[in-house]
């Protein structure tokens, strides 16, 4: 029973957090500039990591019902993501974002700190999918099961924000010109504004 739980929190947990986001396209990018990557993979783990303990503890339960706080977080972060997405837009237009125009200019941890605090707790999906739906595949499991469960969905998350930040010094060669910069930041700039128009025009179920 324990080995089958911690393989289906896994399986669980990293079928939700693999699935393309907005907190993903912005750990990608940490990654391939390689700025701050230890603390933006411990922040989103860790936010991770919290959210489906609450969940499995009952409080996404809570959350659940109500659905007040969680239009609150709905245009919060339709807000946000516009605003990453226009900087995103900008950086595109203009062509500073490639590793050689960027080279000199880091971010201050403190400022890429609050930037993967908002990726992590101002998307109303992060609640649904952590706290409520892992949450709800938990109870299947009896006693100590669950906890199990939701430890082989934390380990899901750690593992897959490690690949994700660490991994991507591999695709640095390609990212060696400014061009395939102005790309992926097109690319991010057209998903980020995408998920805020679709926060703003679909309510949360």
């Amino acid at each position: 029973m324990l080995p089958a739980a911690a393989l289906a929190g896994f399986l669980a947990g990293a079928g939700l957090i693999i699935a393309i986001g907005a907190q993903n396209a912005f750990v990608l990018r940490q990654g391939l500039k390689q700025q701050h990557v230890p603390l933006v993979v411990a922040v989103c783990a860790a936010g991770d990591i919290t959210l489906i303990l609450l969940g499995v503890a009952g409080i996404g339960a809570a959350v659940a019902r109500f659905p007040l706080l969680l239009e609150v977080l709905r245009f919060g972060g339709a807000a946000f993501l516009a605003v990453y997405g226009l900087m995103a837009a900008r950086r595109a237009w203009s062509g500073g974002g490639g590793l050689d125009a960027g080279a000199d200019v880091r971010v201050d941890w403190r400022r890429t700190l609050l930037i993967c605090l908002a990726f992590t707790f101002l998307n109303p999906h992060v609640y649904l999918d952590t706290m409520v739906l892992l949450g709800s595949l938990s109870t299947r499991y009896p006693g100590d099961a669950r906890w199990v469960f939701a430890a082989g969905a934390c380990l899901a998350s750690v593992c897959w924000f490690t690949l994700l930040g660490v991994g991507a010094r591999w695709l640095q060669p390609w990212f060696a010109h400014a061009r395939a910069w102005r790309w992926l930041d097109a690319g991010i700039a057209v998903f980020m504004l995408a998920l805020s128009l679709l926060l703003l025009l679909k309510p949360l179920q």
